[in-house]
């Protein structure tokens, strides 16, 4: 699920994957709009596979479209390797 915090602030709970991420992506398409910046986190979130790590960077193009800053914050260990082994780590942590 995908919990507004406010100010551009969000938090994502449960799995990050092939079952979920396309009703996430909906959801935030929304939610993130007219932000300035966003900050999601993900510390909520258990478990995630490819599909997860293709939904965070989905999310990064569209902060990009709508000129927004993106942080991620508390990126799961199985999310982080994936993109460490897709070479895209740096894509999620900015640097």
């Amino acid at each position: 699920s995908l919990e507004v915090l406010g100010n551009g602030r969000f938090k994502v709970r449960g799995p990050l994957d092939a079952e979920t991420v396309t009703e996430l992506l909906e959801r935030s398409e929304a939610a993130f709009r007219g932000a300035s910046d966003l900050e999601i986190d993900l510390s909520g979130v258990p478990e995630g596979d490819s599909a997860g790590l293709a939904l965070l960077i989905e999310w990064i193009r569209l902060a990009r479209n709508q000129n927004q800053q993106l942080k991620f914050k508390n990126i799961p260990t199985q999310i982080a390797a994936l993109a460490r082994i897709s070479q895209v780590d740096e894509l999620l942590t900015g640097h």
